[in-house]
Protein backbone atom coordinates (compact mmCIF):
# COMPACT_ATOMS: atom_id res chain seq x y z
CA UNK A 1 0.00 0.00 0.00
CA UNK A 2 1.25 3.70 -0.87
CA UNK A 3 -0.12 6.78 1.05
CA UNK A 4 -0.17 10.76 0.52
CA UNK A 5 -0.80 13.33 3.13
CA UNK A 6 -3.36 15.82 1.37
CA UNK A 7 -5.41 19.45 2.13
CA UNK A 8 -8.52 17.53 2.16
CA UNK A 9 -11.85 19.48 3.92
CA UNK A 10 -9.45 22.33 5.31
CA UNK A 11 -7.17 19.72 7.41
CA UNK A 12 -4.13 17.53 6.61
CA UNK A 13 -5.56 14.31 5.38
CA UNK A 14 -4.18 10.75 4.69
CA UNK A 15 -4.99 9.21 1.57
CA UNK A 16 -4.40 5.63 0.21
CA UNK A 17 -2.42 6.45 -3.48
CA UNK A 18 -3.52 3.88 -6.30
CA UNK A 19 -2.08 5.00 -9.86
CA UNK A 20 -2.82 8.65 -10.26
CA UNK A 21 -5.93 8.22 -7.80
CA UNK A 22 -6.49 9.16 -4.28
CA UNK A 23 -8.82 7.42 -1.59
CA UNK A 24 -9.22 10.21 1.36
CA UNK A 25 -8.90 8.14 4.85
CA UNK A 26 -9.11 9.76 7.72
CA UNK A 27 -7.18 13.08 9.16
CA UNK A 28 -3.55 12.90 10.06
CA UNK A 29 -3.77 12.70 13.55
CA UNK A 30 -6.74 9.85 12.83
CA UNK A 31 -4.83 7.55 10.72
CA UNK A 32 -1.63 7.77 13.00
CA UNK A 33 -3.61 6.80 15.73
CA UNK A 34 -4.00 3.57 13.94
CA UNK A 35 -1.79 3.09 10.97
CA UNK A 36 -2.17 -0.80 10.91
CA UNK A 37 -6.19 -0.50 10.85
CA UNK A 38 -6.15 1.88 8.35
CA UNK A 39 -3.75 -0.34 6.52
CA UNK A 40 -6.16 -2.76 6.17
CA UNK A 41 -9.09 -0.50 5.97
CA UNK A 42 -7.38 0.86 3.07
CA UNK A 43 -6.72 -2.33 1.10
CA UNK A 44 -10.37 -3.14 0.87
CA UNK A 45 -11.10 0.15 -0.06
CA UNK A 46 -8.42 0.30 -2.93
CA UNK A 47 -8.97 -3.41 -4.08
CA UNK A 48 -12.69 -3.15 -4.21
CA UNK A 49 -13.87 0.31 -5.48
CA UNK A 50 -13.72 1.54 -9.13
CA UNK A 51 -12.27 4.86 -9.65
CA UNK A 52 -14.86 7.76 -9.12
CA UNK A 53 -16.91 5.81 -6.36
CA UNK A 54 -17.93 6.61 -3.33
CA UNK A 55 -15.73 4.23 -0.72
CA UNK A 56 -19.21 3.40 1.35
CA UNK A 57 -17.37 4.26 4.80
CA UNK A 58 -18.60 6.98 6.20
CA UNK A 59 -15.20 8.02 7.63
CA UNK A 60 -13.42 8.20 4.22
CA UNK A 61 -13.89 10.22 1.05
CA UNK A 62 -14.44 9.46 -2.30
CA UNK A 63 -11.75 8.89 -4.98
CA UNK A 64 -9.99 11.65 -6.52
CA UNK A 65 -7.54 12.48 -9.40
CA UNK A 66 -3.93 13.00 -7.64
CA UNK A 67 -3.47 16.56 -9.53
CA UNK A 68 -6.96 17.57 -8.18
CA UNK A 69 -5.23 17.61 -4.99
CA UNK A 70 -2.58 19.75 -2.78
CA UNK A 71 -0.34 17.41 -0.94
CA UNK A 72 1.30 17.80 2.65
CA UNK A 73 3.59 15.58 4.63
CA UNK A 74 1.90 12.42 5.91
CA UNK A 75 3.49 13.54 9.16
CA UNK A 76 1.55 15.19 12.42
CA UNK A 77 2.54 18.12 13.67
CA UNK A 78 3.75 16.34 17.03
CA UNK A 79 5.90 13.98 15.30
CA UNK A 80 9.68 13.95 15.79
CA UNK A 81 11.77 13.80 12.72
CA UNK A 82 15.60 12.21 13.70
CA UNK A 83 18.00 12.38 11.06
CA UNK A 84 21.23 10.09 11.41
CA UNK A 85 23.94 11.37 9.63
CA UNK A 86 27.15 9.27 8.50
CA UNK A 87 25.25 6.02 8.08
CA UNK A 88 26.77 4.91 4.45
CA UNK A 89 30.04 3.53 5.02
CA UNK A 90 31.23 5.97 2.00
CA UNK A 91 29.74 8.73 2.81
CA UNK A 92 31.99 9.14 6.15
CA UNK A 93 34.97 8.17 3.28
CA UNK A 94 34.39 11.37 1.75
CA UNK A 95 34.74 15.66 2.80
CA UNK A 96 35.55 16.07 6.32
CA UNK A 97 34.81 13.29 7.56
CA UNK A 98 37.43 11.14 5.64
CA UNK A 99 40.39 10.85 8.27
CA UNK A 100 38.25 9.22 10.91
CA UNK A 101 37.03 5.74 11.83
CA UNK A 102 33.33 4.88 11.46
CA UNK A 103 31.38 6.28 14.30
CA UNK A 104 30.72 3.64 17.23
CA UNK A 105 26.85 4.95 17.56
CA UNK A 106 24.74 6.79 15.15
CA UNK A 107 25.10 11.09 14.47
CA UNK A 108 21.62 11.97 15.16
CA UNK A 109 20.15 15.30 15.16
CA UNK A 110 17.02 16.45 14.78
CA UNK A 111 14.65 18.58 11.92
CA UNK A 112 11.02 20.20 12.67
CA UNK A 113 8.13 19.43 10.92
CA UNK A 114 7.76 22.57 9.99
CA UNK A 115 10.72 22.17 7.23
CA UNK A 116 9.29 19.23 5.93
CA UNK A 117 7.50 19.05 2.59
CA UNK A 118 6.51 17.46 -0.81
CA UNK A 119 7.29 16.50 -4.23
CA UNK A 120 7.48 19.23 -6.84
CA UNK A 121 7.25 22.18 -4.35
CA UNK A 122 10.02 24.55 -5.15
CA UNK A 123 12.73 25.09 -2.32
CA UNK A 124 14.75 28.32 -1.83
CA UNK A 125 18.21 29.02 -1.53
CA UNK A 126 19.28 31.62 1.92
CA UNK A 127 20.85 33.97 1.71
CA UNK A 128 24.52 33.71 2.53
CA UNK A 129 24.23 30.38 1.32
CA UNK A 130 26.53 29.43 -2.03
CA UNK A 131 23.91 26.92 -2.55
CA UNK A 132 21.91 23.89 -1.39
CA UNK A 133 23.31 20.16 -0.64
CA UNK A 134 21.54 17.06 -1.78
CA UNK A 135 21.01 13.70 0.38
CA UNK A 136 18.95 11.32 -1.04
CA UNK A 137 17.59 9.43 1.89
CA UNK A 138 15.29 6.62 2.96
CA UNK A 139 12.84 7.67 5.52
CA UNK A 140 11.08 5.38 7.90
CA UNK A 141 7.98 6.33 9.62
CA UNK A 142 7.35 4.43 13.15
CA UNK A 143 3.84 2.21 13.59
CA UNK A 144 3.74 1.49 17.05
CA UNK A 145 4.88 3.10 20.28
CA UNK A 146 8.70 1.51 20.87
CA UNK A 147 9.53 2.40 24.34
CA UNK A 148 13.39 0.30 25.45
CA UNK A 149 12.53 -2.12 22.25
CA UNK A 150 15.09 -5.07 21.56
CA UNK A 151 16.13 -4.72 17.34
CA UNK A 152 13.68 -7.45 16.87
CA UNK A 153 10.97 -5.22 18.87
CA UNK A 154 12.29 -2.39 16.81
CA UNK A 155 11.74 -3.96 13.17
CA UNK A 156 8.29 -4.68 13.84
CA UNK A 157 7.46 -0.77 14.60
CA UNK A 158 8.33 0.41 11.46
CA UNK A 159 5.15 0.85 9.69
CA UNK A 160 6.62 2.03 5.69
CA UNK A 161 9.44 4.40 4.23
CA UNK A 162 9.58 6.81 1.98
CA UNK A 163 12.18 8.56 -0.54
CA UNK A 164 13.88 12.04 1.37
CA UNK A 165 16.04 14.52 0.37
CA UNK A 166 17.70 16.39 3.53
CA UNK A 167 18.73 19.32 1.42
CA UNK A 168 21.09 21.34 3.81
CA UNK A 169 22.37 24.58 3.72
CA UNK A 170 26.04 23.83 4.54
CA UNK A 171 27.77 27.54 5.49
CA UNK A 172 24.84 27.12 8.48
CA UNK A 173 25.81 23.91 9.37
CA UNK A 174 29.49 24.27 9.74
CA UNK A 175 28.76 27.57 11.80
CA UNK A 176 29.19 24.72 14.63
CA UNK A 177 29.57 20.90 15.38
CA UNK A 178 25.86 21.31 16.17
CA UNK A 179 23.75 20.76 12.71
CA UNK A 180 20.33 22.17 13.42
CA UNK A 181 20.33 25.10 11.72
CA UNK A 182 21.74 24.22 8.36
CA UNK A 183 19.11 21.28 8.56
CA UNK A 184 16.10 23.12 8.94
CA UNK A 185 15.92 25.48 6.43
CA UNK A 186 11.79 26.08 5.04
CA UNK A 187 10.76 23.85 2.48
CA UNK A 188 14.37 21.60 2.63
CA UNK A 189 13.01 18.38 4.06
CA UNK A 190 10.50 16.66 0.94
CA UNK A 191 9.40 13.53 0.91
CA UNK A 192 7.64 11.21 -1.08
CA UNK A 193 4.56 9.03 -0.80
CA UNK A 194 4.71 6.98 1.82
CA UNK A 195 5.15 2.31 1.12
CA UNK A 196 3.85 -0.03 3.58
CA UNK A 197 6.96 -1.73 4.85
CA UNK A 198 5.14 -5.37 3.57
CA UNK A 199 6.45 -3.78 0.13
CA UNK A 200 9.41 -2.77 0.59
CA UNK A 201 11.37 -5.64 2.55
CA UNK A 202 14.46 -5.25 4.78
CA UNK A 203 16.91 -2.26 3.90
CA UNK A 204 19.43 -4.32 4.48
CA UNK A 205 18.99 -6.83 1.56
CA UNK A 206 19.75 -3.14 -0.41
CA UNK A 207 17.64 -1.09 -2.32
CA UNK A 208 19.39 1.39 -4.88
CA UNK A 209 19.63 4.82 -4.03
CA UNK A 210 20.52 7.60 -6.80
CA UNK A 211 20.48 11.48 -6.90
CA UNK A 212 20.02 13.26 -10.36
CA UNK A 213 21.33 17.41 -10.38
CA UNK A 214 18.90 18.26 -13.79
CA UNK A 215 19.51 14.56 -14.75
CA UNK A 216 23.00 14.36 -14.31
CA UNK A 217 23.94 11.48 -11.63
CA UNK A 218 25.23 12.49 -8.41
CA UNK A 219 25.08 10.19 -5.77
CA UNK A 220 24.50 6.16 -6.55
CA UNK A 221 24.48 3.64 -3.13
CA UNK A 222 23.11 1.18 -1.88
CA UNK A 223 20.80 0.82 1.50
CA UNK A 224 23.35 -2.37 2.08
CA UNK A 225 26.49 -0.11 2.73
CA UNK A 226 24.29 1.12 5.94
CA UNK A 227 26.72 1.25 9.30
CA UNK A 228 23.55 0.76 11.48
CA UNK A 229 20.47 -0.84 10.41
CA UNK A 230 16.75 0.97 11.10
CA UNK A 231 15.93 -1.33 13.72
CA UNK A 232 19.30 -0.68 15.75
CA UNK A 233 18.86 3.38 15.43
CA UNK A 234 14.83 2.86 16.73
CA UNK A 235 16.48 0.89 19.45
CA UNK A 236 18.78 2.97 20.96
CA UNK A 237 16.66 5.79 20.51
CA UNK A 238 13.63 3.96 22.38
CA UNK A 239 16.71 3.55 25.36
CA UNK A 240 16.26 7.03 26.22
CA UNK A 241 12.70 8.14 24.82
CA UNK A 242 9.59 6.59 23.90
CA UNK A 243 9.15 6.57 19.75
CA UNK A 244 5.31 7.21 18.94
CA UNK A 245 3.78 6.88 15.55
CA UNK A 246 3.90 8.99 13.01
CA UNK A 247 7.51 9.73 14.45
CA UNK A 248 10.13 9.55 11.25
CA UNK A 249 13.84 8.16 11.00
CA UNK A 250 15.35 10.15 7.92
CA UNK A 251 18.36 6.93 7.94
CA UNK A 252 21.28 8.80 6.25
CA UNK A 253 22.94 9.38 2.84
CA UNK A 254 25.01 7.24 0.42
CA UNK A 255 28.61 9.32 -0.86
CA UNK A 256 28.58 11.60 -3.45
CA UNK A 257 27.34 15.06 -1.56
CA UNK A 258 28.11 18.06 -3.46
CA UNK A 259 29.87 19.72 -0.61
CA UNK A 260 32.48 17.30 -0.75
CA UNK A 261 33.65 17.37 -4.28
CA UNK A 262 36.44 20.06 -5.61
CA UNK A 263 35.22 22.09 -7.24
CA UNK A 264 31.59 21.79 -5.25
CA UNK A 265 29.18 21.11 -6.90
CA UNK A 266 25.53 23.02 -4.76
CA UNK A 267 21.80 23.15 -6.33
CA UNK A 268 21.26 26.81 -7.76
CA UNK A 269 17.88 28.49 -8.50
CA UNK A 270 16.66 26.72 -11.68
CA UNK A 271 18.20 23.32 -10.88
CA UNK A 272 16.18 20.32 -10.03
CA UNK A 273 17.23 17.31 -8.05
CA UNK A 274 15.30 14.09 -7.99
CA UNK A 275 15.92 11.20 -5.19
CA UNK A 276 15.57 7.96 -6.90
CA UNK A 277 14.99 5.46 -4.38
CA UNK A 278 14.16 1.11 -5.28
CA UNK A 279 10.81 0.60 -4.39
CA UNK A 280 10.34 3.91 -3.02
CA UNK A 281 10.16 5.86 -6.40
CA UNK A 282 10.99 9.57 -7.34
CA UNK A 283 11.12 13.01 -5.72
CA UNK A 284 11.15 15.93 -7.38
CA UNK A 285 12.55 19.18 -6.10
CA UNK A 286 13.18 22.24 -8.17
CA UNK A 287 15.30 24.98 -6.53
CA UNK A 288 14.29 28.98 -6.38
CA UNK A 289 15.46 31.71 -4.94
CA UNK A 290 15.25 33.35 -1.53
CA UNK A 291 11.97 34.95 -2.19
CA UNK A 292 10.17 31.72 -1.92
CA UNK A 293 10.35 32.10 1.46
CA UNK A 294 7.64 34.77 2.02
CA UNK A 295 5.56 30.91 1.43
CA UNK A 296 6.82 29.63 5.17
Amino acid sequence: MQFIGINHNGEPWAAALAGQRVLPLATVTDFWADPEGWQDKAATLVSGVPAGASSGASDAGAWLERGSVAEVPLVPAAARVICVGLNYKAHVAEGSFKDQELPPYPTLFARWTASLSVGNVPVPVPAGEDGLDWEAEVAAYIGRRVESADEATAAEAVFGYSTFNDITSRKAQKLTSQWTLGKNGDFSGPLGPLVSRDEVGDLRDGLQVRTLVNGIEAQNGNTRDMIFSVPAIISLISQTFTLHPGDVIATGTPEGVGYARTPQWLLQPGDTVQVEIEKLGTLTTPVGDISLRSRA
